[in-house]
């Protein structure tokens, strides 16, 4: 089988690539070229190099990517569209320049909110690829990462987002801060996680006093590696969602992402009371690239 569009996920650190016919993967590749370490001119030859052997020898291929690609310093900058609307909508995709004839790209716009002031790229694709699933869905629907977006979905169109930065605090206190010489890039146990959010959650100020004492504990009661990252991980998550508290409070939530860290959020939520399932996000990105194939299909 031969495809007849390509897939693209390319974020800051990573481009990943499916060769498509129809709603069926075929064949899919990656590589470490994201965004981030991208000239403008290195975009078209980091796709080549995975996905030459899948361009025919006359004619276009149509390539639809999402992601950090459409940022204003990826390949070509994609608008953000204002919400309240739908996830996606390809008719407004950006299609850079290209040098090699047989390209047809189509970079999908991001989504965007005046107040709060928010963006998101990426994500939109997640959300629309969910929908896909449960197109009835009306809740919220939390997706954690580097920087966690919390969104609420009405009737299809997303109503409002907003996004914590706490991924990326962690990794900037565990890594830079002191408290590196307490955790030593260990894994975060759970147990301990889940402590710590709790604590946060019932007192928004826990993190502000707990972060220090870490390393105090690692110092005087031989408080482990992976405890002290838990620790850490549980008071910034239970901070955040302290913080979300009227995205999940009395609305059904999803929590879409890698199982590991969808469950960091999950179990102290629950604990909260809160009506909340998960799901690995790793196949909606796919779904959502390939609804919007289908919507660009039904129009031409």
């Amino acid at each position: 089988m031969t495809p007849d569009w390509i897939a693209v996920d390319w974020g800051t650190t990573r481009l990943r690539v499916w060769a498509m016919q129809g709603s069926q993967a075929l064949q899919s590749r990656h590589s470490d070229k994201g965004m981030g370490g991208l000239p403008r001119d290195g975009f078209e030859p980091a796709l080549l190099e995975l996905i030459h052997d899948w361009l025919p020898a006359q004619g276009r291929m149509p390539v639809i990517a999402c992601g950090m690609v459409g940022a204003r310093t990826g390949w070509a900058e994609a608008e953000y569209r204002a919400t309240p609307c739908t996830p996606l909508d390809p008719l407004r995709a950006t299609r850079p320049d290209v040098g090699d004839a047989r390209l047809d790209v189509r970079i999908l716009p991001g989504l965007s909110q005046a107040a709060p002031p928010d963006v998101m790229r990426g994500e939109e694709t997640q959300i629309a690829g969910y929908l896909a699933l449960d197109p009835g869905f009306d809740g919220t629907l939390c997706l954690p990462g580097t920087h966690c977006k919390w969104v609420r979905i009405t009737q299809g169109r997303v109503t409002g987002f907003q996004t914590f930065m706490t991924g990326e605090i962690f990794s900037l206190i565990s890594r830079q801060s002191v408290l590196r010489l307490s955790m030593a890039g260990a894994v975060s146990d759970v147990a301990a996680a889940a402590l710590g959010a709790a604590d946060a959650m019932a007192d928004p100020h826990a993190a502000m006093r707990g972060l220090f004492a870490l390393r105090a504990g690692s110092l005087l009661d031989g408080l482990a590696p992976a405890q002290a990252a838990g620790r850490l991980s549980g008071l910034l998550i239970g901070t955040e969602l302290g913080a979300a508290r009227d995205f999940w409070h009395n609305h059904k939530t999803i929590i879409i992402g890698a199982p590991e860290l969808a469950a960091l959020y999950q179990v102290p939520m629950q604990a909260a009371g809160a009506d909340v399932t998960r799901m690995d996000g790793g196949q909606l990105v796919l779904s959502g690239l390939t609804a919007a194939r289908t919507a660009l299909q039904e129009i031409s």
